[in-house]
């Protein structure tokens, strides 16, 4: 890996990717000290102490949340448009022909979710600043309300500052190396890493440091070895001419990796949890009693220090394995590309014959990914409930989940492009 890097830095067109992921990650740490205006930031400090449902969006928002900065929804509302997105995709045939027309579609798609991360950013926005406004004392100076003009203030300037990073995760993708959306969430919970570190040095009880250590050991392992594992598909192409020459045939492989979704099945997952509940959150203060009722059930149902918390973290895992997996690799697609470059896999037929054993092998292999993933996801979780005192397991698990991954998924993409360039000057 050390190596990996070293090259990277010597390559020019390389180099300049890495630096330009750089300097947005800076861009958005230094907008995440921006606070906004008319917040007691006293008494939001004593409601993050006390309130845990919001520690894992906080985590998301690298502490922009718990200062209620600017930039304080992160990538939350793009990624919950997202998700909507290709929910959508899948049941409305107009989008699914969208899907299918190669860039051009994916263009206005992904111009879709842009739309609809402006209204979920506003929806988010008014629930959180809602539950802030109404605490006892309340965390909004003056209160929340939409008659109140500093609100729609507050309100659009989080707004904003959600479709800034929106626009600042796709440029990493598409200037940078790796995934913008992990690569903000990344940065994020790095800059945490020191003052959860300093807090767990600061247990009085060494068997929470030590259990500590062994999850985020375990956790790292096995993150690294689903990420690293893969079944290889041998491909044989024959002996084919084009125009007046003549192209000897050969035998490939095509890898496939255990865990083709990454990170962004538990970047989901945890979405999905966390949004009914900052809903149920902003309910709990209305003025109707079934309605204050239920919306207590609901937050209290989602806590991420329950059981059954932990259990819909595991399937919504599986699933959105499942889910994300299909949505990226096309088995129709790769055994048509295949036919076309006279490949083949030995003792099974070109074309549909093809696409069903693609398809039946990465429903094989995606089970042990997806399991695997669920239960590291889920064992921090499960260690809070068993015991209480180890609930901050929870958010620092599920954080060195996604560090990790998205270390080993950029590392990849940086062997990747030194490869292409080893090839490219083996051409020249």
């Amino acid at each position: 890996m050390i190596d990996a890097l070293i090259n990277a830095f010597r390559a020019p067109d390389i180099r300049r990717r890495i630096l330009f992921v750089l300097g947005i990650l800076v861009v958005y740490r230094l907008l995440a000290q921006v606070p906004l205006p008319g917040v007691d930031h006293t008494q939001l400090k004593a409601f993050f102490d006390n309130n845990t449902a919001f520690g894992i969006i906080d985590l998301f928002a690298g502490g922009g949340l718990s200062q209620l900065s600017v930039v304080g929804l992160a990538m939350n509302p793009y990624i919950n448009a997202s998700i909507i997105m290709q929910l959508m995709t899948g049941v409305i045939p107009s989008l699914q022909n969208l899907s299918r027309e190669g860039e051009y579609g994916r263009q206005r798609l992904n111009q879709y979710t842009r739309y609809l991360t402006v209204p979920m950013a506003l929806l988010q926005s008014f629930g959180i600043l809602s539950a802030l406004g109404h605490q006892n004392p309340p965390v909004i100076i003056g209160g929340f309300g939409l008659g109140i003009a500093m609100s729609w203030v507050q309100m659009i300037t989080m707004t904003a500052g959600a479709v800034l990073l929106m626009w600042l995760g796709e440029l990493i993708t598409e200037k940078g190396i790796g995934n913008g959306i992990s690569f903000i969430i990344f940065a994020g919970i790095v800059s945490r890493a020191p003052t959860g570190i300093a807090g767990l040095l600061s247990q009085p009880s060494p068997r929470d440091i030590l259990l500590f250590v062994l999850l985020a050991v375990a956790a790292v392992f096995v993150i690294i070895y689903i990420q690293e594992g893969q079944r290889r598909i041998p491909i044989q192409y024959a002996s084919r001419v084009r125009g007046r020459r003549m192209y000897q045939g050969g035998q490939t492989f095509l890898p496939l990796r255990v865990n083709l979704a990454g990170v962004i099945p538990i970047i989901f997952a945890i979405s999905i949890l966390q949004f009914p509940a900052q809903l149920a959150i902003y309910f709990s203060f209305s003025d109707v009693q079934i309605i204050r009722d239920v919306a207590n059930g609901i937050a209290g149902f989602l806590s991420n220090t329950t059981i059954q918390y932990a259990v819909l973290y595991f399937f919504l895992t599986v699933g959105f394995t499942y889910f994300y997996t299909a949505f990226t690799f096309k088995p129709d697609e790769t055994a048509e590309q295949l036919r076309k470059n006279g490949g083949f896999i030995p003792g099974i037929r070109p074309g549909r014959p093809t696409q069903d054993y693609l398809a039946r092998v990465v429903s094989r292999i995606t089970i042990a990914g997806a399991l695997f993933l669920g239960v590291v996801a889920v064992a921090p979780v499960l260690a809070g409930v068993i015991d209480p005192s180890l609930k901050g397991l929870a958010i620092g698990g599920t954080g060195v989940l996604i560090v990790v991954s998205v270390v080993v998924e950029t590392m990849k993409q940086i062997e990747a492009q030194l490869m292409m360039r080893s090839y490219e000057g083996f051409i020249r």
